[in-house]
């Protein structure tokens, strides 16, 4: 389970919640509201202050990368550091069959960054994140640049994610979808987050 208390930084409020193993938590709001700060703050990527515990350890007793490893953040504009796209994964072998799950060719890794589409920088992204094995996956719109089918594959994918356990935070604006893959949400508005249940929306 992960445990978030009293989180706050510039433009983001107090917020607090529990997300427990195998749930997801849609996460709504205007544009610039501060969701994509929420995801970044609990990955503890921006400075921040507040309790967060994951199994019942605290975030700060733990070393920064073990802890981004177990909760891994998804961004909607993934960053990439080197030219061709095998060069961004450890082991192409245990990341191709979740690549072609995807809807991508298996030769991708040969491909240059520079070829990638949004949708296929966005799926790449993901089976990076989830090679690391994470307990909760903080995703930021990760199907805003797909199309029914590939977003249809990924929907699939993290379905699986969470009947074996992992959690997930998903920042959407589809109303359709944060009821199909949330029972429980978050709003967050000028900074300010709250819950609410999908089926009360």
């Amino acid at each position: 389970m992960l445990s978030v208390r009293n989180l706050q930084r510039p433009g983001l409020g107090p917020a607090g919640f529990d997300l427990a193993d195998g749930e997801c938590l849609s996460v709504r709001g205007p544009s610039g509201a501060g969701k994509s700060l929420l995801l970044r703050a609990i990955a503890d990527l921006d400075p921040n202050q507040g309790e967060l515990h994951l199994d019942g350890v605290a975030r700060d007793a733990m070393p920064a990368p073990d802890w981004r490893k177990r909760v891994a953040h998804v961004p909607a504009e993934p960053g990439w550091w080197a030219d061709l796209v095998g060069d961004h994964f450890e082991d192409w072998g245990a990341a191709a069959p979740l690549v072609v799950r995807l809807g991508l060719a298996e030769d991708c890794c040969d491909w240059p960054v520079s070829r990638l589409s949004t949708g296929e920088r966005q799926r790449l992204a993901l089976v990076r994140a989830l090679l690391t094995e994470p307990r909760v996956l903080l995703l930021d719109e990760p199907t805003s640049g797909l199309d029914g089918d590939a977003a249809g594959r990924v929907e699939a994918l993290l379905c699986e994610c969470l009947e074996a356990g992992v959690a997930a935070l998903w920042v959407t604006h589809d109303e359709d979808k944060a009821a199909r893959m949330a029972r429980r949400g978050l709003v967050v508005e000028g900074g300010v987050v709250t819950e609410t249940r999908e089926e009360d929306r």
